[in-house]
């Protein structure tokens, strides 16, 4: 009769891989605290992002192989996350209380980029991570609208700090929390550069996990500030299949190669429309367009949304999909996009995020 051995049930879960990653969990070092107490084995499965949408699925492998060894009656597996702090490729200093900033952006505008952010944060917290949203569109706010919170504003803590406004369960921060929906914000770049920063470190961000940045479509000065002086740890560039958006968001993943910030994925909206009364699905703007992208550049194509009255309906009411309907296929599909960047994010290296003290005044 063959021992029952740690190493044993290393050997059995060696042959399971994780489904984003590619590699074995034994290999990732995810299994962990592996107790074994005669017939009985107890063990953990730690991964490095979020992953409820998978969790009882992982689960069920593991059980199934560690079961089928020799002399094991039960099977416990308790699958979790641990989420670290990433050096960014800048090496500016960590903001307190953010683990990672992800950059999401496009070339142009009308791609629904805000509302590929704003479903993102939802599918990243409904997969168990701590999630903020930056809306550095100062021109056009719109996270307020979507993340429903309306006209809020912000309230100062204690060392004059902003709090952020919370929308199911999400942190976020917004020009168009600190104006009315009448004003223009009529400034030049240094200002609206300025402000950008100012909304990022003097908000009091609270144990974050990933700090979504909306960012305004372009290559201009927000988006140098940001690669110069925000300590981004990774980006997600969204597009739709058509060459005039393509050509733009070409330009999108070489800015932010220029500058080092790793492209975790592409997102394509848009990518279909299926006729609500025949069925038939027809691609209006061109087909493979972002996973032309992601070949070229060496990324990947995190996944394709369609052409849908619901997902712009949704974000108009202040529902976004992932809330709207968190069973659909919608929000199915941006969990899956959730899931894929952070797990792309989770194998490039941790550090402990420090930063400094920030103080500001109330005007």
């Amino acid at each position: 009769m063959t021992s029952l051995t740690q190493d044993a049930v290393k050997q059995a879960l060696s042959s399971i891989k994780d489904p984003y990653l590619g590699q074995d969990l034994v290999s990732l070092g995810a299994i962990q605290d592996i107790q074994i107490n005669g017939g009985k084995v107890e063990l953990a499965v730690v991964l490095g992002y979020p992953a409820a949408g998978i969790q009882q699925q992982l689960s069920e492998q593991v059980w199934s192989a560690v079961r089928q060894l020799e002399g094991v009656e039960e099977v416990a597996v308790d699958i979790g996350w641990l989420i670290a702090a990433n050096q960014p490729q800048n090496n500016t200093s960590a903001v307190p209380g953010v683990k990672n900033i992800i950059a999401v952006a496009s070339g142009k505008g009308g791609v629904g980029k805000s509302t590929t952010t704003v479903n993102l944060a939802l599918a990243l917290a409904a997969e168990g991570a701590d999630v903020g949203v930056l809306d550095a569109d100062i021109y056009g706010p719109s996270i307020p609208q979507m993340l429903g919170v309306g006209n809020k504003r912000p309230e100062i803590h204690g060392n004059k700090v902003m709090l952020p406004i919370e929308g199911y369960g999400v942190q976020s921060i917004s020009m168009g929390y600190l104006v009315t929906e009448q004003t223009p914000m009529i400034w030049r770049g240094p200002m609206v550069s300025g402000a950008l920063q100012q909304m990022l470190t003097q908000t009091h961000w609270q144990d974050l996990d990933y700090l979504l940045i909306d960012m305004p479509p372009g290559t201009g000065d927000i988006q140098l500030t940001l690669a110069q002086k925000v300590p981004v740890t990774g980006s997600v560039i969204v597009t739709t299949p058509q060459d005039i958006a393509l050509l733009d968001a070409k330009k999108g993943v070489e800015m932010f190669r220029k500058v080092n910030i790793p492209v975790l994925g592409v997102v394509e909206n848009m990518a279909t429309h299926i006729c609500t009364n025949c069925g038939h699905e027809e691609h209006i703007f061109g087909e493979g367009g972002g996973k032309r992208i992601a070949e070229d550049y060496q990324t990947e194509l995190l996944g394709a949304l369609p052409l849908d009255l619901s997902i712009r309906e949704n974000a108009d009411a202040g529902r976004p999909s992932v809330v709207a309907e968190p069973d659909g296929p919608i929000a199915q599909t941006y969990r899956d996009i959730a899931r894929k960047f952070a797990a792309q994010l989770c194998v490039q290296g941790a550090v402990d995020a420090q930063g400094p003290a920030i103080e500001i005044s109330d005007d």
